[in-house]
């Protein structure tokens, strides 16, 4: 070999070594839309500011647990009768009387007027005006006083009624009924047909038996949240998980605020997906293959269908979040079965890696892109 064909051959081998490290440093340095899967696996081993739990789905167990109703969410209340009195409610008092009236004629009297008309002489209650039970659960009675008539059923204070008339009429016997109940009633507000106060009839009314009561959520149940409110504490329920779920149905208990708020379930989508986008769930519940789906797939120039995550807080048992990540590879055909039953949750987030092979791709296309027209401009100089 000659000395301009070594020459050749060694400026030839220079211009590789060149290009190939101007390679590796462009395909760190070029701009990507996220890290790759393995970026994200090395990111879970190693100590970081924000440190998270990567799950490999790769068989039904390492499935997240469907959405649903803790048993500890909302406690379910003590059944209670339905005419329990309490403080605003407004009760009415009918006292029936034989012989010598203390509310009205006499026994003998009434007798003697109905004889003469020729009317019917059959006795009739005295309704006393309706009553309504104090902020301190007392009402007042004529000839017997101040009654302490809250926890009390309406059985139990005419009984205490009639033992403070005993002595004063003969035998009298009492009816207490409920004109306008407050003890036991809800309060449904927000987006109902009907809002407003709502008595329960039998105390066993379900949450949504409640709404049903009041005309249902006027507009669609996938995106209508339940918040009750019941012992100065708040709870919050999704009425798209009752609704697929009714066995997890909560009875609602007197004294609940129940307000029905929209909130749209969403998840989000970022990577190299076919599409970045806030999705609205089409339907109460979502799995990630369906997700995936809306989202396009993963795109085939850029995205990695072998690095396809979703990020997520899980709520732990002692109230704190941990930060999660689920990392399913739709490479295998496995993974379409289990992306079936992987069901999202509100606030997902879905996350397509970007393939590593993609980088050199983007690097060559950026070389081209500056070279092409110097070479061009070169072949058309004579």
């Amino acid at each position: 070999m000659n000395r301009s064909n070594l020459s050749r051959c060694y400026g030839r081998g220079r211009s590789l070594a060149v290009f190939v490290a101007l390679l590796a440093n462009g395909c760190s340095t070029l701009p990507s839309s996220g890290p790759t899967g393995i970026e994200i696996r090395h990111a879970a081993e190693k100590p970081s500011p924000f440190p998270f739990t990567l799950v490999y789905v790769t068989s039904a167990a390492t499935l997240p647990p469907p959405p649903g109703l803790p048993s500890q969410t909302l406690p379910s209340p003590p059944l209670q009768p339905t005419d329990l009195l309490g403080p605003g409610d407004v009760i009415s008092i009918t006292v029936y009387e034989a012989g010598v009236a203390l509310f009205g004629r006499s026994a003998i009297a009434t007798a003697a007027v109905g004889s003469a008309a020729g009317a019917d002489t059959s006795s009739s209650g005295e309704h006393l005006p309706p009553a309504r039970v104090d902020d301190a659960g007392y009402i007042r009675v004529p000839f017997v006083g101040r009654v302490r008539a809250a926890g009390r059923t309406v059985s139990e204070l005419a009984a205490l009624i009639q033992s403070g008339l005993r002595g004063m009429s003969q035998d009298p016997q009492v009816v207490v009924s409920v004109d306008r109940s407050i003890t036991n009633s809800v309060m449904l507000a927000g987006e109902v047909t009907r809002p407003g106060r709502l008595v329960l009839d039998t105390n066993r009314e379900s949450l949504i038996d409640a709404i049903a009561l009041a005309g249902g959520y006027r507009g669609e149940a996938k995106d209508a949240v339940a918040r009750i409110q019941r012992d100065g504490k708040t709870f919050e329920i999704r009425l798209s998980d009752l609704l697929d779920v009714p066995a997890e149905d909560v009875r609602v208990a007197p004294g609940d605020r129940i307000t029905l708020v929209r909130r749209p379930q969403t998840f989000s989508v970022l990577g190299a997906p076919n599409r970045d986008d806030e999705i609205t769930f089409p339907r109460g519940r979502l799995s990630l293959a369906e997700a995936i789906a809306l989202a396009g797939g993963p795109n085939p120039n850029q995205g990695d269908a072998a690095a396809v995550f979703v990020f997520r807080y899980v709520l732990l048992p002692n109230g704190t979040e941990q930060p999660t990540v689920y990392y399913v590879n739709m490479m295998k055909p496995g993974a379409y079965l289990l992306a079936q039953r992987f069901v999202m949750r509100d606030r997902d987030v879905l996350y397509v890696g970007n393939a590593r092979a993609n980088q050199v791709t983007k690097f060559v296309q950026l070389l081209s892109q500056l070279f092409v027209p110097v070479a061009t401009v070169r072949a058309s100089v004579p």
